[in-house]
């Protein structure tokens, strides 16, 4: 059988991105992984990540096993084949959250079942896939919508940006000069039909836009690096001067974890334009879709 991978948006058709977002409104799925384990590899924690997914297992029927970083030794104690091979003898998905992209293709490259990122340093599918559950949930469609990113071109962005392509929603980067995206991200985003744009003021990429986005300064693995990113990103902040030049409409997302009065106020990821738990909640959604739609396939 051919085994299919979810290692970032773009394995995904535009058409199979709308399948999975299909499959993430059952609200009663079929147990398709009874009597199966579901590995989850951490090289790094996470709060959303962890109960999103071990939870999706469940409502599938499986049996979610979490390892953590000392357990595995990811490239250092195994190597990322050897580990692959392994896990795949015990369960039906091996699904991982590493510091390096590449560990992730190296499980791939051998795995005889579906290998599923759960964040690398280069992109961040699962997220990207409730972001879009959350804006077809309110607006109805992708149809003619304009999402701004603003703060630090990361993997956040890059599957955002890649998801908004296959979805053909506009995408918007409002980036301090030397923190927005490279030449090669926007060019992937123009090959797969979308339509991307670098601003240097937090107002322009926010201008009319529907969804006002943004994420932590200083990402996991990034702290020694906070204070000069504090510095870099001053006006960056999405408070309300930026809220108010999105559209009348406009609704305000993030991945979490928030760093109120940094990245976003207070008053704006606590306001009604705030969309942040039920997007929370639909990590979980899409990661039951995303096992759903894999196991069917493989």
């Amino acid at each position: 059988m051919s085994v299919r991978h979810l290692l970032e948006i773009d394995d995904l058709t535009a058409d199979e991105v709308g399948a999975v977002l299909h499959l993430a409104g059952h609200t009663n799925p079929p147990k398709i992984l009874d009597g199966c384990g579901v590995a989850l590899v951490f090289e790094k924690p996470s709060l959303r990540t962890r109960n999103s997914t071990e939870m999706a297992v469940v409502q599938l029927g499986g049996h979610p096993i979490s390892l953590q970083a000392n357990e595995v030794g990811l490239g250092t104690r195994e190597t990322e084949e050897d580990v692959a091979r392994t896990l795949e003898r015990y369960h039906r998905v091996i699904c991982a959250r590493v510091f390096e992209h590449q560990k992730l293709e190296r499980m791939a490259a051998v795995s005889r079942v579906p290998i599923v990122n759960l964040l690398s340093d280069q992109s961040h599918p699962l997220q990207a896939l409730a972001d879009l559950l959350t804006v077809q949930q309110h607006f109805g469609s992708f149809e003619g919508r304009t999402v701004a990113y603003i703060g630090d071109s990361n993997n956040v962005s890059r599957s955002l940006a890649l998801a908004c392509a296959r979805t053909g929603m506009t995408f918007r980067y409002g980036c301090p000069p030397g923190y927005g995206p490279s030449d090669v991200e926007l060019d992937l985003v123009t090959s797969l039909g979308g339509t991307a744009s670098v601003h240097d003021r937090a107002v322009d990429a926010a201008d009319g836009a529907d969804v006002v986005y943004t994420d932590v300064w200083a990402s996991m693995g990034k702290e020694e690096e906070a204070e000069a990113r504090r510095r870099a990103f001053e006006g960056f902040t999405i408070g309300a001067e930026v809220m108010e030049a999105a559209a009348p409409t406009g609704v305000f997302l993030h991945c979490l974890p928030a760093h109120r009065g940094e990245e976003v106020s207070a008053d704006v990821i606590e306001s009604g334009r705030s969309l942040v738990w039920q997007q929370a909640e639909n990590r979980m959604h899409t990661a039951r879709a995303v096992l759903m739609f894999l196991v069917e396939l493989s």
